[in-house]
C-alpha cells in the first residue's frame, strides 16, 4: 500500500492496489498550422456564472474507463495441488488457476470524446498496464477500447472506439482563460458518472515539480484550479462556461489521496499538439533547443553574480555542443526572458512555450547577457540533432517472425530462454545486421522466451516519452557467439 507522505501530487484514479503518487517532468506542445483534427469555435472570457449549459454540453462527451490486467503474480494455492485433483475430480485444480489468471479491474478513470468517430482523449496513467479497456458513454452504452498512442512525458493517451455520431467536445483556448475565470470539471470521481464540478482558475502554467521535489512527468506547465477532482476523474473534462475544453484534468496535490483544494490540468494548447501528432505521425515530435537551464530567482542572482536587470528568467547553466542554442550563440551565463515574443519568466513557461513548437521551427529568443539585451534566432532540431520529421513503426516494421529456441540448441548453448529470429526480410531488423537464426536473450535487459515478449517490449519503447526509440539486443549467433546488436525504431521522414 502506498505511503502518503506529507504532501503528494496525486492522480486522479482509483487503482484496484492502490492509488499512484504522481510527480512532474518536462515537454509538450499545439497542433500545426496547417491541419487539425479538432472540433473548435471561437472562443473568449465570460463572466456568466450559470452552468447548466456548459454542463449539458460536456457530460454527453465525456465517458468512463475501466481498465483490466491479469494479476502478474499469483499465490500458490493449495487448489493446484494434484492430490486435491485426485479428491475432487480431474480439472479441479486446473479450473481454479483458470480464474485466477482472468482479467481482473485495474482502475478507473475519465475521458473526453474529440470527434464523432469515435476519438478519445484520456490520461496515458489511466491506460497504463491496461490489457482490455472498457469506454461507458453517459448513456450507459459500452465498448471496448483500442489504444491509438500514448505519450508518457505529457500523461496523455488517444483512444478509438468503433461508434459514430457522437457527442464530440468542442475545444476552446488554453491561452484565453484568466486567473480569477470560472472552470468546470466533469468526469467520474470515485465512480460516480457524469460527476460535475465548480471552481475557479488558480494560477496558469503552474509547476509542481518544485512542490513534490521531482520531475517523473514531462510537463510541467499546468492550469491550477480549486474545482473538485478526485480519483477518478483523471482524463475528464475541465470546461469554460460555455462547454469547451480548456484542459484534461490530470492530478490533484493532497496530503490524503483525495481533494483538498487544488488539481491540476494539462491546457488544450498541449493537448492539441500531442494528440494531432500521434495521429498524424504516430508518435510525437518533440523540439529541442539544447540547454541545461535553472530559473533565475534573487538569490541565484546573488550566488552567480548575474548582473541582468531582472529578477525571473531562465538561467543558461550549460550549451550542448551542436545544438540549436549552440548555433545560436547562447552561452552559459545567459538569461533568456522570451521565446517568439512569449515571456518565459520560469521553467513552466519556458516548456509550456517549447511544447508548441516542432524541429525545424525558427525561434526568436531575447536573453540577457551580463547587462545587455541580445536577440538570436536559430531553428530548432529534434533530439537526434536534424530537422526532420519523426514517424512511428508497428511491429510488423522489424520484418521477422520470433520462434522458440528447441531444448536441443539450449541445451547445447548452455542457455535457459531466448527466441530466434525466423523469416527475416526487409525491415528494421535486416537494416540492424540481425541475421535469420540469431537468438535472442535480452531486449533492454529485459529475458524474452517468446514472440509476445519481444511485441510487449517492442509496444513500451514505442509508448515511452524517451526521444530514443531503440531496442538494445543481446543474444547469441547459431554458432554460439555472443551479439550485441542496437535496433532504431523511429522512421524520418
Amino acid at each position: 500500500m502506498m505511503k502518503i507522505l506529507n504532501r503528494k501530487l496525486m492522480f486522479a484514479s482509483i487503482s484496484a492496489a492502490a492509488l499512484l503518487t504522481v510527480v512532474p517532468m518536462i515537454w509538450a506542445g499545439e497542433e500545426n498550422s496547417d491541419e487539425s483534427f479538432f472540433i473548435k469555435t471561437a472562443t473568449g472570457t465570460s463572466t456568466d456564472t450559470d452552468f447548466t449549459e456548459a454542463a449539458k454540453n460536456t457530460i454527453d462527451c465525456v465517458v468512463s474507463i475501466k481498465s483490466f490486467a491479469t494479476p502478474r503474480q499469483q499465490s500458490i494455492s493449495p487448489f493446484s495441488d494434484p492430490f486435491f485433483e485426485f479428491f475432487f475430480g480431474p480439472g479441479s485444480g486446473s479450473q481454479r488457476r483458470q480464474q485466477e489468471s482472468k482479467p481482473r479491474q485495474l482502475g478507473l478513470g475519465s475521458g473526453v470524446i474529440i470527434k464523432e468517430d469515435g476519438y478519445i482523449v484520456t490520461n496515458n496513467h489511466v491506460i497504463e498496464g491496461a490489457e482490455k479497456l472498457e469506454v461507458t458513454l453517459n448513456d450507459n452504452k459500452s465498448y471496448n477500447a483500442t489504444v491509438i498512442g500514448a505519450d508518457a512525458a505529457t500523461d496523455l493517451a488517444l483512444l478509438k472506439i468503433d461508434a459514430d455520431g457522437l457527442n464530440a467536445i468542442s475545444f476552446g483556448n488554453s491561452d484565453d482563460l484568466k486567473v480569477g475565470e470560472w472552470v468546470l470539471a466533469v468526469g467520474n470521481p470515485f465512480g460516480f458518472t457524469s460527476t460535475v464540478t465548480a471552481g475557479i482558475v488558480s494560477a496558469k502554467a503552474r509547476s509542481i515539480g518544485s512542490a513534490t521535489h521531482s520531475r517523473q512527468m514531462g510537463i510541467d506547465a499546468f492550469i491550477q484550479t480549486d474545482a473538485a477532482v478526485n480519483p477518478g476523474n483523471s482524463g475528464g473534462a475541465l470546461v469554460n462556461t460555455k462547454g469547451e475544453l480548456v484542459g484534461i484534468n490530470t492530478a490533484i496535490y493532497s496530503q490524503t489521496g483525495n481533494y483538498t483544494g487544488y488539481s491540476f490540468a494539462i491546457p488544450t494548447s498541449i493537448v492539441q499538439k500531442i494528440i494531432t501528432d500521434i495521429m498524424k505521425y504516430g508518435t510525437v515530435q518533440r523540439a529541442v533547443l539544447g540547454i541545461s537551464f535553472i530559473e533565475l530567482t534573487p538569490e541565484l542572482k546573488e550566488q552567480k553574480k548575474i548582473d541582468a536587470p531582472v529578477n525571473e528568467g531562465i538561467y543558461v547553466n550549460s550549451v550542448e555542443d551542436m545544438s540549436s542554442a549552440k548555433e545560436a550563440g547562447i552561452e552559459s551565463g545567459d538569461v533568456i526572458i522570451e521565446m517568439n515574443g512569449t515571456k518565459v519568466r520560469n521553467s513552466a513557461e519556458m516548456q509550456e512555450t517549447m511544447s508548441r513548437l516542432y524541429p525545424g521551427d525558427k525561434v526568436t529568443i531575447k536573453l540577457y547577457r551580463g547587462k545587455n539585451v541580445k536577440t538570436v534566432t536559430t531553428t530548432l532540431k529534434n533530439s537526434q540533432g536534424s530537422t526532420t520529421i519523426t514517424k512511428s513503426t508497428d511491429f510488423t516494421a522489424l520484418g521477422c517472425a520470433f520462434k522458440k529456441v528447441s531444448e536441443k540448441t539450449k541445451a547445447q548453448l548452455g542457455i535457459s530462454g531466448g527466441v530466434q529470429v525466423a523469416g527475416l526480410k526487409a525491415g528494421k531488423f535486416k537494416d540492424a545486421g540481425i541475421p535469420e537464426g540469431f537468438i535472442i536473450l535480452t531486449i533492454n535487459d529485459v529475458p524474452v522466451n517468446s514472440q509476445n515478449d519481444v511485441e510487449n517490449i517492442y509496444n513500451e519503447i514505442m509508448r515511452d516519452s524517451s526521444p530514443n526509440k531503440v531496442m538494445f539486443i543481446t543474444g547469441l549467433y547459431p554458432t554460439g557467439k555472443r551479439g550485441y546488436m542496437a535496433v532504431p525504431l523511429a522512421d524520418e521522414e
